[in-house]
């Protein structure tokens, strides 16, 4: 029972998993071992031994630099900044965008004593200057405190850089009726109104 307990464990680690789910994926995985729990153990191992951050974006790939950095179709004089993979990952389902990213690793948090030094900040205002391609940077980090505080931050440091910052847009999502949005949202639509 150790075994299973230390599963358990590990798995109660995972983000939206508690301990009640970690227990029943547990179970499932114990009772499907040759179907799932080996081919599980197999891909975890590989992906731990091969997959690693891309020297550029920091996205996650089994190549350095990574697929989206080396793809020449994609406009290089764009970067979009992200504070996560999994921000980057969201925009390509998307599919409306063409240019490269840059992977922050996070947001600046005075309260969590996350400064601009543990970031990949550094790193993107290398990707940018007089001998570097890059026309637009797309800040599109999240709109809670700690997110336009690091947008505010990037701006600064990029301002004469001769480079365009934009901001993604927000307000009123695709589909989402007016009676059912916060006011904060209804409010940003408000003011990112454009002309017809």
């Amino acid at each position: 029972m150790q075994e299973i307990e230390r599963l358990i464990q590990l798995l109660a680690r995972l983000p939206g998993l508690g301990p009640r789910s970690a227990r029943r994926a547990a179970l499932e995985l114990v009772k499907k071992r040759e179907s799932l729990m080996r081919p599980l153990a197999t891909a975890l191992s590989e992906a731990a031994d091969k997959v690693a951050p891309c020297s550029v974006c920091g996205n996650l790939d089994t190549t350095d630099p990574c697929r989206i950095c080396t793809d020449e179709t994609r406009d290089a004089r764009t970067i979009c900044v992200v504070e996560q993979v999994g921000d980057l990952w969201a925009l390509e389902r998307a599919s409306g965008f063409t240019g490269r990213y840059h992977v922050l690793g996070g947001t600046l948090s005075a309260l969590d004593g996350i400064g601009p030094e543990d970031l990949t900040i550094g790193q993107l205002l290398a990707r940018v200057g007089p001998d570097r391609p890059t026309a637009e940077i797309i800040l599109a980090t999240n709109l809670t405190v700690d997110g336009q505080t690091t947008a505010h931050y990037i701006t600064e440091r990029l301002e004469g850089a001769g480079v365009k910052v934009t901001r993604l847009a927000h307000g009123v999502p695709v589909g989402g009726e007016l009676d059912y949005l916060d006011d904060g949202t209804l409010s940003a639509a408000l003011k990112a109104r454009q002309a017809l």
